[in-house]
């Protein structure tokens, strides 16, 4: 009874701290893990119980890693205010890879050639700008502004809001989209849900660009040949939503060599 309280307590801080919805249920997910598999009264949970959970659990990826010490790590400092110095919470040292791209005249070759129009809608937009899954899936259609050609992203990563630009081939396609599926609020609707699910999502980008890549790489290959194009990244930073430009810069090493001369 306790520890449900502690667990609510958790959920209602992460919300005052404005956490995203995505984090928020990552974290409860492996709290109540961790409350559940401790068993105890969370008075008597030590510092002991805190460390022996992390050093005996079995990581299925540096990812997972990274969200079970982050997790509980908040319930540690932020909810019991216990001593960080007690436990160790460092962090694995993650792997450095490139993400998959592809180039325009591929992607765009791919996409046209689909004959679902949801389908061919959600890639296009997607790409055309280099959206987030959670931005496409929560994108309403009062949110496609085709009189100043923009589209407004709301309460996207870390609750910003941005625009982008809408180009008219884009808005031509979602023009078609719309008078064939009618959907209601949100852009993309499911079969069953007023919202388009992020499985699905994955699953289009699987079925038409290959079953190496996953949505994210939609977003990867539009900065990268923009860049390619002649972007300046901090145009492309503002595009991304970026807080800080280093995460941008990562895209200038997907560049192409297509300007480079050999020496030999």
């Amino acid at each position: 009874m306790i520890n449900q309280k502690i667990y609510n307590i958790c959920k209602q801080k992460m919300y005052y701290l404005n956490y995203s919805n995505n984090t928020i249920k990552i974290y409860l997910h492996y709290i109540n893990e961790f409350l559940q598999k401790i068993n105890k009264n969370i008075q008597r949970i030590g510092s002991s119980d805190f460390q022996n959970y992390i050093n005996s659990y079995d990581f299925k990826s540096i990812s997972q890693q990274n969200q079970v010490i982050s997790s509980i790590k908040f319930l540690y400092t932020k909810v019991l205010n216990k001593k960080y110095n007690k436990v160790n919470f460092d962090r694995p040292i993650s792997e450095k890879k490139l993400p998959l791209v592809i180039d325009n005249d591929t992607i765009l070759n791919k996409i046209n050639n689909i004959k679902n129009l949801k389908h061919k809608s959600i890639l296009l937009l997607s790409y055309s700008v280099g959206l987030r899954i959670s931005e496409i899936i929560n994108l309403k259609i009062s949110d496609i502004d085709s009189n100043r050609m923009i589209i407004n992203i709301k309460q996207s990563k870390g609750k910003k809001d941005r625009i982008v630009p809408l180009s008219i081939n884009v808005l031509k396609k979602l023009r078609l989209y719309y008078i064939s599926y009618k959907p209601i609020e949100y852009l993309f609707n499911g079969q069953k849900s007023l919202k388009y699910s992020t499985s699905s999502c994955n699953k289009i980008v699987k079925n038409y660009l290959g079953e190496q890549y996953h949505f994210h790489t939609l977003r990867h290959s539009c900065f990268t040949n923009l860049l390619e194009n002649g972007t300046d990244i901090k145009t492309l930073k503002d595009l991304a939503g970026h807080n800080d430009i280093k995460t941008t810069e990562k895209y200038l090493h997907l560049k192409s060599f297509k300007n480079l001369e050999l020496l030999i």
